[in-house]
């Protein structure tokens, strides 16, 4: 890409994105903590403290803040909210309610996600979304935290759908990429729409004016030149089938990181001599553009929100340049008449990336003994970008 100046519009939301078991710490009642300390655990380390922003939540809203960046995405925990079946915690709904307010004292808008892969423990143990009663067990959890969300206005249901039915429901794997997974449940994802739909009708119908949506995990399908049907045929199940569910909401969200090339016999890996990100995946910032014009398509020009794109890897220029250029990518995408509302970064923090905390995405890092905020120059670069609405390379 080239090193030119791209301006957003004035109006253009710029932020960070989390979620709560991949930073808070301390999970105890979820299904992925129970797997974490299982002694036929299928990951290399467990979550432990995470980030430990549970406890240090307010210091990275406001380092966010002071970065220039307006807005911060994080997840409500179901598994915290309610750690026995129909016993519902006060105390864990008033400590995300704090995390509202902490957002606003310090001047910036929080976009709460309501569920982030994570699950109770109870709920996992009689077949998550399988489960007969899965929607009505899921009403109950969005009712009861629908009261502390009725200043917010930017509303995510459900993360990544699509990938929660391809690990059918967290018990497949922990490498979150449709292209290394076998098709999705159809019973799962069949589920996970219904409890968006729900989910949607019930806090509209309480806060008509909160922007209601999901979030989807684009993998930028590419088809090898005469797999275009093979392509289509294997992106419907993975990807479109849960973005055709969000036409017509508030908005969509794109989290887009990498792509997939896909042949006669299904996904083709990339070459060997590719440059590769921390997670394995191909560093290919193109993708958010692909993933963004796809979106725009298939779910007939919704309004898309950009609510996760980053990068895993410990050379802080390296994401700047994969940032950069993904952000031209999108910028491409809005001159060609694409309505996008803003772009939530990929990680605020170094998290625990389901399984391992060596995949670095954020833009703070932290002290592993006494969990010291590190912010990194591209924390700076991104809020100077807020700031201004102007993307330019500090290096190029």
């Amino acid at each position: 890409m080239s090193s030119l100046n791209y301006v957003f519009p004035e109006n253009f939301i710029w932020g960070a994105a989390t979620a709560g078991h991949q930073i808070e710490g301390n999970n105890t009642s979820s299904d992925w903590w129970a797997r974490e300390h299982s002694p036929r655990t299928d990951v290399s380390e467990p979550s432990g403290d995470a980030a430990n922003s549970y406890n240090r939540y307010r210091e990275d809203v406001r380092l966010l803040a002071d970065s220039g960046l307006t807005m911060y995405r994080f997840g409500i925990e179901w598994a915290r909210i309610e750690p026995v079946e129909g016993c519902f915690s006060k105390a864990e709904l008033l400590h995300y309610r704090a995390m509202i307010d902490a957002c606003h004292e310090f001047g910036v808008e929080p976009m709460v996600t309501i569920y982030h892969f994570t699950m109770p423990l109870w709920f996992a143990a009689e077949g998550g979304w399988k489960r007969p009663d899965a929607l009505d067990k899921f009403k109950r959890y969005v009712s009861y935290v629908l009261p502390i969300l009725n200043d917010v206005t930017w509303i995510c249901t459900i993360n990544e759908p699509n990938m929660v039915a391809l690990t059918q429901g967290g018990t497949e794997g922990t490498d979150f990429v449709a292209a290394s997974l076998p098709a999705p449940d159809p019973v799962i994802s069949k589920a996970l729409v219904d409890a968006h739909h729900m989910s949607r009708a019930v806090i509209k119908s309480e806060l008509p004016d909160a922007k209601v949506g999901w979030t989807i995990a684009c993998q930028a399908f590419h088809a090898v030149p005469g797999c275009e049907k093979e392509m289509e045929e294997y992106q419907y199940p993975r990807e479109d089938y849960f973005t055709e569910a969000g036409a017509g909401d508030d908005f969509i969200g794109v989290q887009a990181y990498l792509r997939t090339f896909i042949g006669k016999d299904g996904t083709v890996p990339v070459d060997d001599d590719v440059e590769r990100t921390l997670t394995g995946w191909e560093y290919y910032p193109p993708a958010l553009g692909i993933a963004v014009r796809h979106t725009w398509d298939v779910a007939k020009h919704t309004p898309i929100f950009v609510t996760e794109n980053g990068i895993a890897t410990a050379d802080d220029r390296r994401r700047i340049d994969y940032t950069f250029d993904a952000l031209a990518g999108l910028h491409d995408a809005m001159d060609d008449g694409i309505d996008v509302r803003g772009y939530t970064h990929w990680s605020l923090l170094d998290n625990y990336e389901w399984g391992s905390f060596k995949p670095t995405f954020g833009l703070i890092g932290w002290d592993k003994d006494t969990f010291e905020r590190q912010p990194k120059a591209s924390l700076n670069w991104l809020g100077s970008i807020s700031r201004t609405g102007v993307v330019t390379h500090p290096y190029r």
